[in-house]
């Protein structure tokens, strides 16, 4: 794993959270985005090397929604950037790590993307992360 890519954070109302998260960086928030397959909208902001996920739910049916129903606004996921996903995947898989995707899905921010189960991690919700730009996919 190369670097934290980005913290993933569930938010109710994604407007309001980028005026907040704009003031406490003092940084614009540099994109917003839609993934439909997970049922999302997502906004970006650059801290350092590092970046902010904010996640506000579409409806009522996907794994945001749930989250903030159960535990309320607050950290999501940690994501890790990885130079080769699948080989990252294999490695973890190897471990005992639980794979909540089988194969790389396409995320937000150009990216492929998996998800190790939180139980795995100390209760953190796990992602990897590699450029799809990058990829061999």
């Amino acid at each position: 794993m190369e670097k934290i890519e980005h913290i993933g954070i569930a938010v109710k109302d994604l407007d309001q959270a980028i005026k907040n998260y704009e003031q406490l960086l003092q940084s614009p928030c540099y994109k917003t985005e839609t993934v439909e397959s997970e049922y999302v909208k997502t906004a970006f902001f650059k801290v350092g090397e590092s970046k902010i996920e904010l996640l506000q739910a579409l409806n009522n049916e996907g794994p945001i929604h749930q989250f903030i129903e159960k535990r309320g606004e607050g950290m999501h996921h940690i994501a890790y950037e990885v130079e080769d996903i699948k080989k990252e995947m294999a490695r973890l898989k190897e471990t005992g790590s639980r794979l909540l995707n089988e194969e790389p899905k396409k995320g937000a921010d150009d990216k492929w993307v998996c998800f190790i189960h939180p139980k795995d991690n100390n209760g953190v919700l796990t992602e990897l992360v590699q450029s799809i730009s990058t990829s061999n996919l």
